[in-house]
């Protein structure tokens, strides 16, 4: 456990989600977590290694997973030999569908399937099998259709009988930090809308009218994260978003994020990636869609 990353997912505050979709020979992800919820179809991938907070299984060959916010989760190759998995992730930011939205009557069950998702849910085989085409599919549709159809899927896996709570109920990632705090909200949308400029603790202090000792004690204590490493995980999420988006050079798209030293941006790639922004965009680059 002590080996689990955060990993930094490349959707920004203006999408809605993002949907990721390959064929592959292996899994090669290490074991991570992050603040998204993420759908996961896995296609011919018989005994593979599911692991998902401290539930560890071996897979069929079909199976939809869907894992809530800062629980750790990765599939490994173990006794799979397929060389054509099929590997559907869509991930979307967890207040796309708020609080008070989701109290209404009519979204009683996909909030009751968000609740108990923070273990980690497993479907039905049928309820794969029912949904699989539609997931597959999703990525050709545009714009706000794509975002209705996203919904009406979640709904019909909401009312799926049968679904598996995968990890106890004691399970807790330690790792992770409810920071719930207006002045974090608000020096993250700061961040977030400037990521590109230069901003200092100085700037971010001033914003929530505290000093900059203090600040950066507060920030440590509520995200776990100093201040420049919150800073970089932000403009890391956008640099990852334009390594697959754009034909731009890593020197461009470094500097472009606010990273003033492409060593120091190559590093800290390496460091939260565990691959370099070259290895990413040939990984990646083609295989995302951006709602």
């Amino acid at each position: 456990m002590n080996n689990i990353i955060k990993e930094i997912t490349p959707l920004t505050q203006n999408d809605c989600f993002t949907i990721f979709s390959r064929v592959k020979s292996e899994f090669n992800f290490p074991l991570h977590f992050h603040e998204e919820f993420e759908l996961n179809l896995i296609v011919n991938a018989k005994g593979a290694k599911r692991i998902v907070g401290d539930n560890v299984e071996e897979i069929d060959d079909l199976e939809l997973v869907l894992v809530g916010p800062n629980l750790s989760h990765v599939w490994l190759s173990h006794n799979c030999t397929s060389e054509n998995i099929t590997e559907v992730t869509i991930q979307w930011h967890k207040d796309l569908f708020d609080d008070k939205f989701l109290k209404r009557n009519q979204l009683s069950f996909i909030r009751r399937m968000f609740d108990r998702s923070v273990r980690g849910i497993l479907f039905p085989r049928a309820t794969a099998e029912s949904v699989a085409a539609r997931l597959l599919a999703i990525n050709q549709m545009q714009g706000f259709d794509s975002v209705l159809e996203l919904m009406s899927i979640l709904h019909e896996l909401s009312t799926s009988k049968s679904m598996r709570i995968l990890s106890d109920v004691t399970f807790n990632n330690a790792q992770v930090l409810n920071y719930n705090s207006r002045r974090i909200d608000k020096a993250y949308e700061f961040m977030n809308a400037n990521f590109h400029k230069p901003i200092s603790l100085k700037d971010l202090a001033k914003l929530v009218n505290m000093t900059e000792v203090s600040f950066s004690r507060f920030i440590k204590k509520r995200t776990g994260n100093t201040f420049i490493d919150s800073l970089n995980e932000i403009r890391l999420g956008h640099a990852t978003r334009m390594l697959i988006e754009t034909t731009h050079s890593i020197a461009e798209i470094s500097y472009n994020c606010g990273f003033n030293n492409i060593s120091n941006f190559n590093r800290f790639f390496k460091k939260k990636k565990h691959c370099t922004p070259k290895e990413f965009r040939e990984n990646f680059a083609g295989t995302r869609v951006f709602i």
